[in-house]
């Protein structure tokens, strides 16, 4: 970051002539608004394409959840803000939305269903204002134990004020209120997954657009060298103060479309550390280093929490699985991994990763797939065994207290783990290969020798 605050100039003979400023990349050139045309046109056909009650229910959820993980990446990969509380944000917004909404609902007064979002949204950003002036005064482990013991207290005082918070059974509301308007009524669930997919699409742009924002970009900024920061006359604390409150406001926003969709909320499921918790994993599996990074991670999300959880009871193993793996192979993220290719295929350079991809799929599968045979038996002996002892899994039938199929499913994971590791080993060459070459492509754009020297005819 440039922390000078002249105009630089050239010398045009005795006269000192200022430099151009420096061509900033557009809000929207042609690329952003395919992608964000095909965005919308995704969001707007979907239900057209996935037609039961279970998938509307489902994109309903992942719509919601797109805006609350995008916010709480504005804490943690654009502001480098690890928060372990914000899941109070957008489960205060919820309670207070749900409140508004009974409210209407008894004819106290009057608030368009259509607005009720932005009511917690509005309960969101007062709270974050609230506490985020604590939280925010420090940064980094200290930053994270603050949010962590916020969201506990918050989370224990909901057993206490069970008039606001609904005890044991939380809220409950009815969506359908006042007099229709054009027929809509929002009663009909697909009536509520285009509210919800018109909120997701007009708070992804506003949040994208904060990142091209001064405040966004100070954010940056803060993330990476608060003291140089501080050092140009900028208020780190204020910086990331401001950015809390924003993030708050937009987490609200997701806890208001949540209690639409499903017209109840309880404390114990939206204001714990273990919802926090899951804000975090999956923005982190999507990517936290890219804005589209949390959209994956909450589609991922849905995927995770309603699908697997019926295919087996160990779907939280599988997913810590899954985190542990990304932590250790793939820190970026899915986005990151996206995007890596994506590189790799502008410059020409992705034939030769074909069949190494192709094998490291097989592989990974087949490692998997045994491994997952080892947990779903282990699984069924302490909880299913007593009922019958036989397990199906891809079609075979496996014995929990035949010491054969133990032996044959331990020895087939093994191998699993061994020959995947084998052929990632022979994908990393190839992949460096490529990376090196890479890097050649670049240095000749640029004129530099072959070997790495500096551009020839200038200084750097």
């Amino acid at each position: 970051m440039n922390t000078t605050t002249h105009t630089p100039t050239a010398k045009t003979g005795d006269a000192r002539a200022p430099l151009p400023a420096p061509a900033h990349a557009p809000m929207l050139n042609k690329w952003r608004i395919i992608i964000w045309g095909g965005f919308a046109l995704a969001l707007l056909l979907a239900p057209k394409i996935f037609t039961s009650g279970l998938a509307l229910s489902m994109l309903s959820q992942m719509g919601y959840l797109i805006i609350i993980c995008l916010s709480y990446n504005m804490l943690l990969g654009q502001g480098g803000m690890l928060s372990f509380g914000h899941a109070v944000y957008v489960g205060l917004g919820a309670f207070i939305a749900i409140h508004v909404l009974n409210k209407v609902g008894d004819g106290a007064f009057f608030v368009p269903v259509t607005l009720i979002p932005l009511v917690g949204g509005l309960a969101g950003a007062f709270f974050a204002a609230l506490f985020g002036y604590v939280t925010t005064k420090k940064a980094g482990t200290t930053f994270a134990m603050i949010t962590l013991g916020i969201g506990e207290l918050v989370a224990s005082m909901s057993l206490m004020f069970p008039e606001f918070f609904g005890g044991e059974g939380g809220i409950s509301t009815d969506r359908v209120v006042g007099q229709p308007f054009l027929g809509i009524t929002f009663g009909p669930s697909i009536q509520m997954y285009y509210l919800i997919a018109a909120y997701c699409l007009v708070c992804t742009a506003l949040m994208f657009a904060f990142t091209r924002t001064p405040l966004g970009r100070m954010l940056n900024a803060v993330r990476d060298n608060p003291e140089r920061v501080e050092f140009i006359g900028y208020s780190a604390q204020r910086v990331r103060y401001l950015s809390f409150i924003i993030s708050g406001f937009f987490a609200g926003i997701g806890g208001g479309l949540m209690i639409l969709n499903f017209e109840i909320i309880t404390a114990m499921d939206s204001l714990n550390a273990v919802r926090s918790g899951a804000y975090l994993l999956f923005t982190f599996l999507g990517g936290a280093t890219l804005f589209f990074g949390p959209i994956i991670g909450a589609v991922l999300m849905v995927l995770a929490t309603v699908l697997l959880s019926e295919l087996t009871q160990a779907w939280m193993l599988y997913l810590g699985m899954a985190f542990l793996f990304m932590v250790m192979f793939a820190p970026g993220g899915v986005a990151s991994i996206v995007m890596h290719n994506v590189r790799v295929m502008q410059f020409g350079r992705f034939g030769p990763l074909l069949l190494p991809y192709v094998a490291l799929a097989l592989a990974g599968i087949a490692a998997f797939l045994a491994l997952a045979a080892l947990i779903e038996m282990v699984y069924h002996l302490q909880m299913n065994a007593i009922m019958s002892p036989e397990l199906k899994f891809m079609g075979l039938t496996l014995n929990v207290q035949d010491k054969t199929h133990w032996a044959l499913t331990v020895a087939a994971a093994v191998l699993g783990a061994i020959v995947f590791a084998w052929v990632r080993r022979g994908f990393i060459k190839v992949w460096h290969r490529q990376q090196e070459l890479i890097e050649a492509d670049l240095r000749a754009q640029r004129g530099e020798a072959p070997t790495g020297a500096g551009p020839t005819g200038a200084s750097t």
